[in-house]
């Protein structure tokens, strides 16, 4: 007799922010990440945590996940090997030296990596299935409408943390797509169920 697997009715998706932490909106994110009792994971560039290292810790005691990003935005196909693992090691040990734990998972910037330095990163790549390109409208209307309209079972949402637009979006999808059904998860809780 073949077993079916067992339908649970959740319906999972993550929330991705990439190049922060931003001094002004990440906080406010997180307080709406918080209030909505949603963990998201964080992409963070190694150069915007100077300075900044107590949002990092924050984010990480509130159970969010925190990726790497690179160091500084840079397209690492364009790199040469051991500049692109730099970029990829520096953010780790910065990262580190905030919460006492490295990062398990990256995304390349512009979503470009050569295979030669993912396979040497001990590092999984998280790429997205839902791109709200919130960076370049700046419209929270038109962040709402792409993700409510868009969106799929597992999908992996990627958005920036350093846009007003973003965070006020941010506020209207949660409780949207709650009624939808979805639960809020992180990268890890999606690949590793």
């Amino acid at each position: 007799i073949e077993r079916q697997k067992e339908d649970t009715g959740i319906r999972k998706v993550a929330l991705t922010y990439d190049d922060g932490p931003d001094p002004v909106y990440t906080r406010e994110l997180l307080a709406v990440l918080k209030e909505e009792d949603v963990r998201a994971t964080f992409f963070l560039l190694g150069q915007e945590i100077t300075g900044q290292e107590e949002i990092v810790r924050e984010m990480y005691a509130d159970g969010h996940i925190l990726g790497n990003h690179t160091y500084s935005h840079v397209d690492l196909a364009g790199l040469p090997e051991a500049e692109a693992l730099e970029q990829l090691r520096k953010t780790n040990e910065t990262i580190a030296a905030c919460t006492g734990e490295y990062p398990q998972y990256f995304r390349p910037p512009f979503g470009r990596c050569s295979e030669s330095v993912n396979e040497k990163m001990p590092m999984l790549m998280i790429m997205w299935t839902l791109d709200t390109r919130d960076w370049e409208c700046q419209d929270t209307d038109r962040i709402v409408e792409n993700v409510v309209q868009n969106v799929k079972e597992n999908d992996i949402i990627l958005m920036h943390d350093g846009y007003e637009t973003t965070v006020e979006a941010t506020r209207q999808i949660i409780p949207l797509l709650k009624e939808k059904g979805y639960t809020f998860v992180t990268v890890e809780e999606l690949m590793c169920p």
